[in-house]
């Protein structure tokens, strides 16, 4: 049976573990979120205000391909960060920074609106919250070099956009799981909790453990 699981959350919110862990429990194929280096990236940090829009249109085309390919999967998949949050999240907090203008963003916004008419959405969203002061230490800790320098209006402007997305959020069933203290993946209580709730909203032939 074709199904979908997408895991969405900020930086540092723990969204491939848990796709890891998916992938081994249940034996879903995993999808992460593509590496391709933007080719707009490096201008982008130049200039924001000047390439924010190419940058996030080439993002928001990239994940439309991903889920494009994500679609044609038979059985379960795992998802590494949505195309809701390309577009809910990091561009619209770009264009409430004014590095996107209102003209470009209601060209994004017609390309977005476009793709959500082409895509299934997810059969289950699982958000990853955790606070701002582990989700800086969790970026500090896996040095990635674009998130080293991450402001934290910056971080916190995210937070606060994730949480108004999550909260409207109505295309599928939504587990939350705060993720602080969770170590699903070394303490055996937090890994049969974290089973548990997924397991009890999932489909029954979801929700069976790989042998």
């Amino acid at each position: 049976m074709k199904r979908s699981i997408a895991i969405a959350g900020n930086m540092g919110a723990g969204k491939s573990t848990l796709v890891d862990f998916l992938a081994r429990t249940y034996g879903v194929m995993p999808f992460y979120e593509p590496n391709d280096e933007n080719p707009y990236l490096s201008d982008f940090y130049r200039d924001m205000k000047r390439w924010a829009f190419q940058s996030q249109l080439y993002f928001l085309a990239n994940k439309f391909r991903l889920h494009q390919e994500l679609d044609r999967q038979p059985g379960v998949v795992a998802l590494d960060r949505t195309i809701f949050e390309d577009a809910e999240i990091f561009a619209t907090a770009l264009h409430q920074m004014r590095k996107i203008s209102k003209r470009d963003w209601q060209t994004y916004q017609s390309f977005y609106g476009a793709i959500l008419d082409a895509i299934r959405p997810p059969d289950l969203m699982i958000y990853l919250r955790c606070s701002m002061r582990t989700l800086r230490q969790r970026i500090r800790l896996r040095g990635r070099a674009m998130e080293r320098d991450v402001p934290l209006s910056y971080l916190k402007r995210l937070e606060r956009l994730y949480d108004e997305w999550i909260d409207s959020y109505e295309m599928s069933d939504v587990l939350v799981l705060e993720t602080d203290k969770l170590d699903y993946i070394h303490d055996l209580v937090h890994r049969l909790d974290v089973m548990q709730r997924i397991e009890a909203v999932l489909p029954p032939e979801m929700g069976k453990p790989a042998c």
